[in-house]
């Protein structure tokens, strides 16, 4: 029997479980996250999901596949966040900019807080051509690019320049939130990047 098309959407098999490979993915997405790609092995990751090993290699093949599908989804988890946060300033540019960096303010001070995942996995795997670096990169360069169109709406006569600084300030949050978690720096993340938007030269 084919599995309904809500059941498909959710990932889930007939009758609402998580399907074996979401159930695989969410165990190791906890793990990955929680404790780094390297300290977790798949042993760890069969025994907390539950599942046999052979179900979790028909459905990622090596440990690399499963730790790309877990930034994967992380990326499409941030950018659905981010259009949470975009849709409530949509009109107002500016707005918008000071709205991404309450989010991840907040999100940096939360209890659950261990660092940016990308930035995590890109410090575990060093080497350019590891395939979770791509997924790492590519987060990290659409976060640029978005930041680029912003500035452009708001009339920055230098708009790559500003985006630059905002990344900057915001994956250097993200690291130092880590340490330090919300009484650190991170407090100031808003008032810096907003001095920042402020004092970008207008068109």
């Amino acid at each position: 029997m084919k599995k309904s098309t809500a059941a498909v959407a959710a990932g889930a098999d007939e009758g609402g479980a998580p399907s074996v490979r979401d159930r695989v993915l969410q165990t190791a997405a906890t793990l990955f996250y929680r404790e780094g790609v390297r300290a977790v092995g798949v042993d760890l990751v069969v025994e907390r999901s539950g599942v046999a090993k052979t179900s979790l290699y028909r459905h990622f093949a090596t440990k690399d596949d499963l730790v790309v599908a877990f930034l994967e989804r992380e990326d499409a988890e941030y950018w659905r966040d981010w259009d949470s946060v975009a849709a409530q300033a949509k009109d107002d540019a500016g707005a918008e900019l000071e709205a991404h960096l309450r989010w991840i303010a907040r999100h940096i001070a939360g209890p659950t807080y261990r660092g940016c995942a990308f930035l995590n996995v890109a410090t575990e795997f060093p080497a350019p051509t590891h395939p979770a670096r791509a997924v790492a990169a590519r987060n990290k360069t659409e976060l640029h690019r978005r930041l680029t169109a912003l500035a452009k709406k708001i009339g920055a006569r230098h708009p790559g320049q500003l985006a630059d600084h905002l990344v900057l300030l915001i994956d250097g949050a993200y690291v130092n939130g880590q340490l330090l978690g919300k009484k650190g720096p991170v407090h100031s993340l808003v008032a810096a990047g907003t001095a920042v938007i402020q004092a970008a030269e207008r068109r």
